[in-house]
């Protein structure tokens, strides 16, 4: 398994928030059917949902899976939520889909979203218990992001209480989660910079 140890870290790009190509339709299946948006006391049973799933993501996929981190909001204690599990999969190359998609579709997941122009991502989608499995290889910009996210709102209350705060100003007058991602863009952006700027990038 590749930890986040054992990968070293180019600060450029992980401070570039990278676009991939606006005419790429990432929607595998169409897109989705409205969800409707809904935030949550942070649960114990979240980490639970995480480790039952991460274990059999492990053992159908064998040595496929080279990481398997639980990320967002769900992955910090104390934290608000929607009541989705964010887990990243990191595979040798997620373009080659024939070495890791069946064992995921066997297990009930469902490809929803394949952006080759955006660190090569996939996210499948798993309905009981609700999760956003997003694959990305190791050493993905993206995925580091979203571990260096999670362990400083772990460990700082008062970007924890504002990242809270800010997720319950954007539920309102928002009826699909890329407008609510939107609404909190400027607060999550804010502490990226806090968070960038403590480790001197």
């Amino acid at each position: 398994m590749v930890g986040m140890s054992d990968i070293p870290f180019d600060p450029t790009a992980i401070t570039t928030f990278a676009d991939g190509d606006p005419d790429e339709n990432p929607w595998v299946l169409g897109a989705p059917q409205p969800e409707a948006l809904q935030v949550v006391p942070w649960s114990t049973l979240w980490a639970d949902q995480f480790e039952q799933q991460r274990t059999q993501l492990q053992a159908a996929l064998g040595n496929n899976a080279l990481g398997i981190e639980h990320v967002g909001s769900t992955a910090v204690p104390g934290l608000p939520a929607k009541p989705v599990l964010d887990i990243d999969l990191l595979v040798a190359d997620p373009a080659d889909e024939a070495a890791w998609l069946p064992p995921l579709q066997a297990l009930g997941y469902v490809l929803t979203i394949r952006e080759p122009s955006w660190y090569q991502h996939r996210m499948l989608r798993l309905d009981v218990p609700r999760v956003n499995l997003h694959v990305f290889a190791p050493g993905c910009a993206e995925h580091l992001r979203h571990c260096l996210f999670r362990d400083w709102l772990r460990s700082h209350e008062d970007d924890r209480r504002r990242y809270a705060q800010a997720k319950q100003a954007a539920l309102q007058g928002n009826a699909n989660v890329q407008a609510y991602n939107r609404s909190k863009q400027d607060v999550v952006r804010g502490i990226y910079a806090r968070l960038f700027a403590a480790r001197g990038w």
